[in-house]
């Protein structure tokens, strides 16, 4: 079962938990209906998408309403540490979190304890929060773009926010980036760095790259990293290893978006409900 933690950005919606299900374009958790856009909306559709073609069931979610302050985000963490270990998931995914290094330690201590302790897969605020408080390495897999990666690049920056300039320089190529996240321990097992090209990487190097096809215009378009995300959070809780299903998510996020024919004015939702196509061009010798 696939287990995912996030954030809606809404002052008001509550923390709920549950399973979620997809029709049309909004996800559903009890009574909310949340517009699939971009963000834990999009990751959890297209996770949705992906278990349903792998014939296995909807997400079971935990979220709660923040808007950048932090503070529904903290009302989550003492949820999940009083509440992880009597789950069983095969594949626990954290996404849009807001970093709080002391709740963040709490959390992990209890996953520790887990007789069968789940994947761990972190996309933003979590794995920021995982590399401030020096356990990236307790984590399976992060899913970081080249801007987060020169966060867990740089050894001597507290917060994303002091990332020094030299790291960031473009000259700084992405594999030289993930070099320097393993040689300071300020990566997860496996690392699935999201760009103009789609980097597998572990601590012996660099895997694979996915590079097509390419859509120049999809880089305007919010939330083909969420999509990212959920697709290899699916693939890994479907009984996919990391690694394949870091290869094979980067193709089928691709392929989904060259599907959508995309223009500006394209909507992420347009490109989710491609994902299915994409994962039969993909998986059909699997």
């Amino acid at each position: 079962m696939l287990g995912i933690v996030g954030t809606i950005p809404e002052i008001n919606f509550p923390l709920v938990s549950g399973r979620v299900v997809l029709e049309g374009d909004h996800i559903i958790i009890g009574d909310n209906h949340i517009n699939v856009n971009r963000g834990t909306p999009a990751m959890i559709a297209a996770a949705i998408k992906t278990l349903k073609y792998m014939n296995k069931p909807d997400p079971y979610c935990y979220l709660v309403g923040d808007i950048g302050n932090g503070e529904g985000c903290k009302l989550l963490y003492k949820y999940l540490k009083e509440n992880i270990t009597e789950t069983s998931f095969k594949t626990l995914a954290f996404h849009y979190f807001q970093p709080d290094v002391g709740l963040f330690k709490r959390v992990i201590a209890e996953i520790a304890k887990m007789q069968n302790r789940p994947i761990l897969i972190a996309d933003a605020g979590f794995m920021y929060v995982a590399k401030m408080g020096g356990d990236a390495s307790f984590f399976d897999l992060f899913t970081p773009d080249a801007g987060e990666l020169a966060y867990l690049a740089d050894e001597k920056a507290p917060h994303p926010f002091y990332t020094r300039g030299f790291i960031l320089h473009e000259e700084n190529l992405v594999p030289d980036l993930i070099k320097r996240a393993y040689q300071h321990n300020n990566a997860s097992s496996y690392l699935l760095v999201k760009g103009a090209k789609d980097y597998v990487a572990d601590r012996n190097g660099i895997i694979t790259v996915i590079d097509t096809p390419v859509e120049e215009v999809l880089e305007a378009i919010g939330g083909t990293g969420d999509t990212l995300t959920g697709i290899v959070s699916a693939l890994i809780a479907s009984g996919m290893d990391i690694k394949t299903a870091s290869a094979k998510a980067a193709k089928v996020n691709r392929l989904a978006g060259f599907y959508a024919r995309p223009t500006p004015a394209t909507q992420i939702y347009d490109i989710i409900k491609q994902i299915p196509r994409a994962l039969n061009e993909v998986l059909v010798d699997i």
